[in-house]
């Protein structure tokens, strides 16, 4: 079934309700920014077929800190974190506000931490290599939510909780990073498709437990063997995973998309919740 299909089928089984679905997506290369493929299509598409958000705030794999913090500021920068790509994407502007009363706010809902307000940070390429193409008229304001390092996995899964009140005020929260990230093992023979054995089958497990509502296994990631840790070397990638999941609540339904491996030792799978 098409990512297209997939969206159409989910737009017409939404409740009559105010709250907005959640989502995990898998960002991949920074090139998807650019790119027109299944990826960034898929992305587009699905920006039309769920809710305007009054607000998106992205969880991204790429701000990893010590604390967490919200971005505060009135108009984010982009941020271009990393290299040896084309000029072309180094050029990329996405202009899109903030919103300083809604990251105000997300302090005062969060209690297992502090919350502190930066001015600092930006949009990072987990941010707007998706958003672009989901809004790219850039009139909806973007925050970011930093990935706090000391944190274990159950911490962050009880901060995406005590965040779920924003679902209910329009506010789209998407965690972005890759279910599977071993760049270490990337193969460029598979770049444009294809995972190793491992990969599919820890990407499998996952996605098995993610629709069994079974979260205790993937917060304790590290028990489900050898692989697992061949899928998630280093946590900053699969972390927003926990935050799409600590958002659903036990009545929503999952469904899966850009569900594709590439690469070798990475996958795209991202969660629609709602």
């Amino acid at each position: 079934m098409s990512a297209l299909s997939q969206f159409r089928n989910f737009t017409q089984r939404l409740p009559q309700t105010d709250l907005m679905p959640t989502l995990f997506i898998g960002h991949g290369s920074p090139m998807n920014g650019i790119e027109h493929n299944e990826f960034s299509q898929s992305w587009a598409d699905l920006a039309k077929y769920i809710p305007v958000p009054k607000a998106v705030l992205v969880v991204s794999a790429h701000w990893y800190t010590r604390g967490t913090f919200v971005t505060a500021m009135d108009f984010p920068s982009t941020i271009h974190d990393f290299g040896g790509f084309p000029q072309a994407l180094f050029d990329v502007q996405y202009p899109a506000p903030g919103d300083a009363k809604l990251a105000a706010e997300i302090p005062s809902l969060i209690h297992s931490t502090t919350v502190g307000l930066d001015h600092d940070w930006g949009l990072d390429h987990g941010t707007w290599t998706i958003v672009r193409h989901m809004y790219p008229e850039a009139n909806i304001p973007v925050l970011q939510l930093s990935i706090d390092y000391t944190k274990a996995p159950e911490e962050h899964y009880e901060i995406a909780k005590e965040i779920y009140a924003l679902r209910k005020k329009g506010v789209l929260v998407i965690g972005s990073g890759n279910m599977v990230h071993n760049l270490r093992m990337l193969s460029w023979e598979m770049i444009h498709g294809g995972g190793y054995d491992w990969a599919n089958e820890m990407n499998d497990k996952f996605k098995n437990l993610i629709a069994n509502g079974d979260h205790k296994p993937l917060m304790n990631y590290r028990s489900l063997g050898s692989d697992a840790m061949l899928a998630i070397p280093t946590p900053e990638h699969y972390l927003p995973l926990i935050y799409t999941l600590g958002l659903k609540n036990d009545q929503e339904e999952i469904t899966f998309f850009n569900d594709k491996a590439v690469g070798g030792s990475l996958t795209m799978t991202s969660v629609l919740v709602g």
